[in-house]
């Protein structure tokens, strides 16, 4: 693989990092906000979940300043949000303040969401393009790892959950100056910027046939036009299509868990030290199996991974909801950890490469955006709502709950999923609009 094409979608995939950091630095932080401030259950949960909504807004309009500035700027500006959101949220005197800096971050995120996904897709060759776009995921489960390992260590510290919600500031700075180090996308230069040599120059350096995917591009984006809505019939089942797996990857409850596992240890009735150990093993387990999947999933395919993604969600939702239902709790730790591998090698392993894959160049941008909204609307609802839920109905009600949702996912997995593993994005776009 090309040494250009690894180093630009290592930097890119590092967005990814800030990301899964900043997702998941709050579960051990959550608690001692809700006793400083004295919150309620509903209001704990929007203070935790406002970030989640801000990724709603990140990921909606996350598109437009990546094609109307490029892929670059946009994530380079993406880097900076996370500097300063980290730093004012650790810093925040009161409830307010730390919801508006957490809704920041939250910004970072949902862009990040959808530019680091289409920067590596439009500079990946086809054949490893699932690879490469998996290392955004890989990164985000590795910030997740880094986080509950630091909240780990640093617990016990005068003001701990300050310190752990700062540490985000050193990786957000070291991102935006790499970032410096990558080139535009030759697809943005070319059909945004009208940029043939720029985009030449890139291609040189990365694509060993660099004419023939120049006139590829050329010749795909003759037979559309840039000015094409997104929103139109045309594009009715890439849209349902990212809808879905975007709905069915939060209906899992990975959010809730990633966000209250120590609470959910706790209730289990672990201490909140061995809680946060144990959630320092969902973030092993996560990166462990998210590895794998980056393994195999220009082996075996897009499709092969979610099934076996939600056959594994099914059974383990199921017997966490069980054991919540009959008050056992000894192999709820086993359990989760078995949710997060499924999790791992399926839905986190394709959604973002997926995603990217299905909507055509000239939409690609806002397609992106738009699968990425749903994947965070859905996630604040969850987050926001999930203590209150679990409070008025209890661990079966919600569980089972979640398993129902993920033979949903299954029957879309077998009915709808297209295959896209190996394809061009200009032949994955035949296949899908001519469906």
């Amino acid at each position: 693989m090309n040494k250009h094409v690894i180093f630009w979608s290592i930097t890119v995939g590092l967005g990814g990092l800030l990301f899964g950091m900043d997702v998941a630095v709050i579960s051990g932080a959550e608690l001692a906000i809700q006793q400083l401030w004295q919150l309620d259950s509903f209001t704990h949960g929007l203070a935790i979940a406002a970030a989640l909504y801000g990724t709603v807004i990140g990921a909606a309009l996350g598109g437009i300043p990546a094609d109307l500035f490029g892929r670059k700027k946009t994530l380079f500006w993406i880097g900076l949000s996370f500097f300063i959101s980290s730093i004012g949220a650790a810093i925040a005197p009161d409830v307010n303040l730390f919801m508006l800096f957490r809704f920041l971050g939250g910004l970072g995120i949902g862009a990040s969401s959808v530019v680091a996904p289409i920067y590596i897709s439009e500079i990946a060759p086809a054949k490893h393009r699932g690879k490469l776009v998996i290392s955004f995921q890989l990164n985000i489960v590795l910030g997740i790892l880094i986080a509950y390992v630091s909240n780990y260590f640093i617990q016990g510290i005068e003001n701990d959950w300050r310190i752990m919600l700062g540490v985000v500031s050193l990786p957000s700075l070291l991102f935006s100056i790499l970032i410096l180090l990558t080139p535009e996308t030759p697809q943005f230069l070319l059909l945004k910027r009208n940029d043939l040599a720029g985009a030449r120059k890139v291609l040189e350096l990365a694509d060993p046939n660099p004419e023939e995917t120049i006139l590829r591009i050329q010749n795909n984006a003759k037979q559309s036009t840039e000015k094409e809505r997104l929103f139109s019939g045309k594009f009715v089942w890439p849209l349902t299509l990212a809808f879905l797996f975007a709905f069915f990857n939060q209906m899992s409850g990975i959010n809730a868990i990633i966000y209250y596992a120590p609470r959910i240890y706790e209730l289990t009735g672990l201490g909140k030290e061995s809680a946060l150990l144990s959630t320092a093993g969902i973030g092993i387990a996560n990166l462990l199996f998210t590895l794998l999947g980056w393994y195999l999933i220009d082996r075996v395919g897009r499709r092969i991974l979610m099934f076996i993604g939600s056959v594994g969600y099914i059974i383990t939702l199921s017997l966490i909801a069980y054991a919540f239902y009959t008050e056992s709790y000894t192999f709820v730790p086993i359990y989760i950890f078995a949710f997060i591998a499924s999790h791992a090698i399926g839905q986190g392993s394709v959604i973002w490469v997926f995603i990217s894959e299905i909507f055509p160049n000239s939409v690609r941008a806002s397609g992106m955006a738009w699968g990425s909204l749903t994947h965070w609307v859905f996630a604040a609802l969850v987050a926001n709502f999930f203590p209150l839920f679990t409070e008025s109905y209890g661990g079966p009600l919600i569980f089972g709950f979640f398993a129902v949702m993920m033979v949903a996912q299954l029957a879309y997995v077998a009915f709808m999923m297209p295959e896209t593993k190996g394809a061009n994005l200009e032949d994955i776009e035949k296949q899908v609009i001519m469906h």
